[in-house]
Order: C-alpha cells, then structure tokens, then sequence
C-alpha cells in the first residue's frame, strides 16, 4: 500500500523545511540585537544564563516566524519570492506550522521565566502575540502603516535580552528599541519599491501600494532623517562611547546619503537599471543596523578607545 501524506502529491516535507518555518534568517538579527541589549546591561551575568536565555529568546523568535507563516500562508502563495516557503509549496500543512508556533512560545516564555526571570518572559509573550496577531493578522493586512506599527515587534528583542539580565528597562533599551523601530520603514520601503507588484497581487497595503512609489521615496528620506539622532543618541548614554559614536556617524551618514539618493531617483531611471540601488540601498540597511549593534557590543565588552 502506498504512502499517503496529507496533500495530494505534495512532496514531504524534510528537516531544513521545518527550520525553514521559524524563519531563522529573518530572525537571525533580531536574536543578535537581544544578545546585544543582554551583555551590555550594567549587571553581570552568568554565562550559562545569559546562553540559556539568548536560546529561548531565538526559540520565541522561531515560534514567532512560525506562526508568520501559518497566518501568511495565502499572501505567500502569491509572491514570488515566497511562493516556495515550506506551506505554500505544500511541504507543511497550516495546522502543523500554527500547532508547532504555539508550542514554541510556550515552551521559550516558561523556559525564559526560569532562567532569567518572569518580566523578561512576559516581554517574549507580548512580543510574540504582537508580531504573530497585531502585526501578521491585522495591520499587514489593513493599513500602509503596517510595518511602521508593526515594526515594534522587531525592535523589542533588545529590551527583552536587557531585561533578562536586569529585570526591568531603563533610557538605554529604550533607545535600542527607536533605532529598530524607526529603522524598520526604510529598510521594508526599500524591498516594497522593487517588489511593488508582488505586494500588488497579493493585496498587502504596502505605502508603494497604496500611495506609489513616489511617495514611498519621501518616506523613506525622512525616516533616514528621523533615525539618525536616536542612534546618535544611544553613544552618549553609559552603554555607549567613541568607537560607538564614530561608527554611528558614518553609518547615518551614509544612511542619510543613500536615502536622498532614493528621494531623488526618478521611475524611469530606476525602472531601467532594474532598482540597482534601490537593491544596494536595501542591502546597506542591513549592515546598518548590524553594525550598529556590532560596535555597541565591541565598546562594552573590550572597552574599545
């Protein structure tokens, strides 16, 4: 008797697709970002602590992504560049990716709690419910504000590592969490301007959607304009310094540059040379806020300068 999997001549489905459903690229900087705001708080940690946590802090991001996919699964299926996600190629059903979320969460919240202490815990399960409800359910779906909002979800991981070692916040997670979290619309705004037709036949209400492309590059202009006093900001508290400061000059200034740039593109030219720099300005986000972070941690850890 043949094997009978749960879709019709789907194919089944294999380890990396299972790893591939918490998302662990997405997630790879948020859990960075959380071991950032963990080993610079003013309070020494165990070492198998601090480890035990940043685990369970990428566990919840990996719950987080899993249940993402589960709430994505009919955008997914229409974009290009997802329609080959674990669910939407038919490797994973729905229920197991939504079954296997929520055992994620509850096991990372209970595991955090124990390990570190119960405020940090309650932060990973508001910060779970946020992205998988507020975020993936309601607002990508309802307003060109999605990521904007939703962009919260992302930036909280450094307060949570923060709060693992300390218990509590203080100015200086705060100011980790508005670097993220004004960071977050020119970074997406800057994939929607490339992917605008994905976004279009799936129905998500990205600004390149809903307002065009034009307006998409203001955004993102003034957001650079926006971003750059919290990151300079966060230098001058205890957790930051020169090495921090000099790298976060450069790095918005560059940020700043790139976003006038974006401001100042006209369609044609960029329709012509296929978003080149939308692309390179889109990969320069990314080491952005990963160097940032990077140079918080060499300052405190190495006392650097």
């Amino acid at each position: 008797m043949s094997d009978i999997h749960a879709y019709d001549g789907a194919p089944e489905a294999e380890f990396q697709d299972y790893v591939a459903l918490l998302k662990p690229r997405v997630m790879s900087l948020v859990v960075f970002t959380a071991f950032v705001g963990l080993l610079v708080a003013p309070v020494t940690v165990h070492p198998f602590i601090a480890f035990c946590a940043v685990i369970f802090i990428a566990l919840g991001g990996g719950a987080a992504g899993a249940l993402n996919m589960w709430s994505d699964a009919d955008i997914d299926a229409v974009m290009n560049r997802t329609r080959n996600r674990p669910i939407p190629a038919g490797r994973i059903q729905r229920g197991e990716a939504l079954g296997l979320g929520i055992a994620l969460s509850i096991i990372s919240v209970m595991m955090l709690g124990l390990v570190a202490n119960w405020f940090a815990a309650g932060f990973l399960a508001f910060t779970i419910f946020f992205y998988a409800v507020v975020y993936s359910i309601w607002l990508k779906r309802s307003t060109p504000q999605n990521i904007v909002i939703g962009g919260a979800a992302g930036a909280f991981p450094p307060m949570i590592g923060w709060a693992s070692a300390t218990g509590g916040v203080g100015i200086e997670p705060l100011l980790m969490f508005a670097l993220i979290f004004f960071w977050t619309p020119p970074h997406f705004w800057a994939l929607a301007l490339f992917m605008k037709e994905d976004y279009h036949k799936a129905g998500v209400p990205m600004l390149t959607v809903t307002h065009g492309r034009a307006a998409t590059r203001r955004h993102i202009f003034a957001y650079t304009l926006v971003l750059a006093p919290f990151a300079l900001w966060l230098g001058l508290t205890p957790v930051g310094g020169s090495l921090y400061l000099a790298v976060s000059v450069v790095l918005n200034a560059l940020f700043m540059a790139g976003g006038w740039r974006i401001l100042k593109r006209d369609e044609e030219t960029a329709i012509a040379d296929g978003y080149a720099f939308e692309k390179r300005f889109f990969r320069l986000s990314l080491y952005y806020l990963f160097l940032h972070f990077l140079a918080l941690l060499v300052q405190n850890q190495w006392g650097a300068w």
